[in-house]
């Protein structure tokens, strides 16, 4: 009597080997069983840090599995996302992809160990931060019309701060250069930390940054902020214009940061995670977290961010050539 289910299993088993399925794939409708790796490309305490953090714990009570953190900085995020690329793409390892990630490390390494478009399957864009330029208020400049005007009277005499080279703060710079046909002079520093500080002290008069850091020491008056790179208008400084108002829309876009996995990853763990990320998104309590981190939740198809990463790797690819930044 106990003999003949046991046989119909090795029977399915034989014919499911013959058809050349693995076990990988008999087990995806029962996916997650064990805990989930959640890659993040940079140190902890960051805002791709802060994000992941937030996203996983519900991404976990969604799934019905724990979803634990793995923090592996360096290169830009290059080590860790290069680390992402070469996992076995069954779910169980994820990662956060960037603009640095996913746009400008594409442009900048010339020998990088990963493809952007091609050795990740995308998920969802999680989250957008917007960015913002801002200047010293010593510099005699009231808004973005009068200060392009006084960088077209001064060519490479006013200095903008940037956490390095080929950082996001860097690309924006020179984008910003290109589109409004402005010289700056470019100051590389270790970190946006440092490039904060001199910007506050008037060591460089510019910086283009992440929102939450510089938001601070804009609404205390110790930075004048001339536009920032968003959608639309951030709410807690509305009366600061976007690009996009101000005639220059190739500056507009904003930080994001989105879940992938490793290429080849089963159409079905896509959705599944798809899904998921998309409710935990919309909970009161994680939109509340994001935006408190000056971040807006997105929640996006696949095929979306996947036009988004290519378009952003394309961009970042037009700005080195053009400023001619190549990184070893």
């Amino acid at each position: 009597m106990q003999r003949r289910p046991l046989l119909k299993i090795l029977a399915a088993a034989t014919t499911f080997a013959a058809a050349g399925l693995t076990l990988p794939a008999l087990a995806q409708g029962t996916y997650p069983t064990k805990p989930i790796t959640l890659v993040v490309p940079f140190p902890a305490g960051g805002t791709t840090d802060i994000v992941a953090r937030i996203v996983a714990d519900k991404l976990g009570q969604q799934l019905g599995q724990a979803v634990v953190v793995d923090n592996r900085g360096g290169a830009g995020g290059s080590i860790g996302t290069g680390y992402l690329a070469k996992a076995t793409p069954d779910g169980y390892t994820l990662g956060i992809a960037t603009a640095s990630t996913h746009g400008i490390n594409p442009a900048v390494y010339p020998r990088l160990q990963y493809d952007a478009t091609k050795d990740f399957t995308p998920i969802t864009n999680l989250a957008s931060v917007p960015n913002v330029m801002s200047i010293n208020p010593n510099v005699k400049a009231t808004d973005m019309k009068s200060f392009i005007a006084l960088a077209k009277s001064e060519p490479n005499k006013i200095a903008y701060g940037s956490a390095g080279n080929g950082s996001v703060s860097h690309m924006m710079g020179e984008l910003f250069k290109m589109s409004s046909k402005t010289e700056l002079l470019h100051v590389p520093y270790k970190g946006v930390g440092p490039a904060l500080n001199d910007a506050l002290a008037g060591q460089v008069q510019v910086l283009f940054d992440n929102l939450p850091s510089s938001l601070p020491f804009i609404e205390g008056g110790k930075l004048r902020a001339l536009a920032v790179a968003a959608p639309k208008r951030v709410a807690a400084l509305p009366n600061v214009p976007t690009f996009a108002e101000l005639g220059l829309p190739e500056v507009n876009d904003a930080a994001w940061f989105g879940l992938i996995a490793p290429a080849k990853l089963p159409a079905d763990i896509q959705a599944k995670l798809n899904a998921a990320a998309i409710k935990v998104l919309a909970m009161p309590e994680v939109r509340a977290k994001l935006e408190k981190l000056g971040a807006t939740p997105v929640g996006d198809t696949p095929q979306h961010f996947a036009q988004q990463i290519a378009t952003e790797v394309a961009k970042n690819k037009r700005v080195a050539a053009a400023a001619k930044i190549s990184l070893d």
